[in-house]
Formats: structure tokens, C-alpha cells, sequence
């Protein structure tokens, strides 16, 4: 764990950092330590907020989570993933379907809706081949959703990548346990 990085409280946050986060720090009762450190960058973080914000705006929930799911699986940030795995349990999703989308096997994955299927080749793909070469990939997902979803689905995986480095940076612990740890 990195000890150059200061952990800041929420009363040490930048005023309008920490307005922006006393709504989730009040719903899940902590303030979490990627938070506690990328406060030190108040506009990057923000800014990052804002568009993880933006992506679920765009998105449908269920193609977010299997988004977040898999790049926090592949990348090993346990840290996004408990969270992601919580998060879908909170929107209703089936444990079984969160289990298949983490086990980054999209043709085993027997209740996956076509769409699903094709998003999670594309970011596999993505992430196996850091975006070279991934054309086919991306061009059969784009064809089964509209332009503004298939782009921001592209982005998505952008935004988890970020996430996993800084948290594998600093080997952040994840503020909860896994589902399937419980």
C-alpha cells in the first residue's frame, strides 16, 4: 500500500468534492479509500465522477454492470468488483448472471442476452488486445445496440481501466467483501 499518498477524510476534502460525495459516503456509510486518496486531485476525481455519471446516464444498468463487472474481473480489482457485484444484487440482477459475467467466459454464459454476449467479447477483447486490432469485435456488439450506447459501452471500459490502475497502484483493500464471500 502506497504511504506517499495522504488518506483524507471527508473534512479535509475540497468543499465541493465533498458535497459531491456526502450523498453516497451517507448511503453505503463509509467514505471509500480511492476516494480518501484521489481527493488529493479534487478536479481530476470530479471530473471522473462526472463522467461515471455521464456513462450511467447513457447506458442501460445491466449493460453498465456487466461493463464494470468485467474489466474489475479481468484486471483483478476486487476493490470495483465487490462493489459492482453489490450494486447489481441492488438492481435486481440474478447472482447466477453476476457469477457468468465474472467469469469472463461469454460463449459458457447461458443467460446472456445476445447484447451481453457481444459487449463482453468486445471489452475482453479490448482488454486482451489493449484496443488493437479489435474492430470485428466492436462492429458486432455496434450493430445490436444504437451509436450512442455502443460508444459509451467503449468509454466504459475506458473509465474501469482507470479505476483498476489506480487501485492496483496503490493496492487499495475493497471496502467490502465479495458476495460470494459471504
Amino acid at each position: 500500500m502506497s504511504t506517499q499518498i495522504p488518506r483524507l477524510e471527508m473534512e479535509s476534502l475540497r468543499p465541493d468534492l465533498a458535497a459531491y460525495l456526502e450523498p453516497r459516503v451517507r448511503r453505503l456509510g463509509y467514505l471509500g479509500e480511492l476516494f480518501k486518496c484521489a481527493g488529493n486531485a479534487p478536479d481530476v476525481i470530479l471530473q471522473f465522477m462526472h463522467f461515471t455519471d455521464a456513462l450511467k446516464d447513457a447506458l442501460p444498468d445491466r449493460l453498465t454492470e456487466l461493463g464494470a463487472l468485467t474489466v474489475a474481473s479481468y484486471m483483478e480489482n476486487r476493490y470495483e468488483r465487490h462493489q459492482h457485484e453489490r450494486l447489481s444484487v441492488k438492481l435486481g440482477f440474478p447472482r447466477e448472471w453476476i457469477a457468468q459475467v465474472t467469469k469472463l467466459d461469454p460463449a459458457g454464459a447461458g443467460t446472456f442476452t445476445e447484447v451481453e454476449a457481444a459487449a463482453q467479447v468486445y471489452a475482453l477483447a479490448v482488454l486482451e488486445k489493449r484496443g488493437i486490432g479489435v474492430e470485428q469485435e466492436f462492429e458486432a456488439f455496434a450493430s445490436l445496440v444504437p451509436a450512442s450506447e455502443a460508444m459509451a459501452f467503449a468509454l466504459l471500459i475506458g473509465r474501469y481501466i482507470t479505476h483498476a490502475i489506480v487501485v492496483n497502484t496503490l493496492q487499495l483493500a475493497p471496502p467490502v467483501p465479495s458476495i460470494f464471500e459471504e
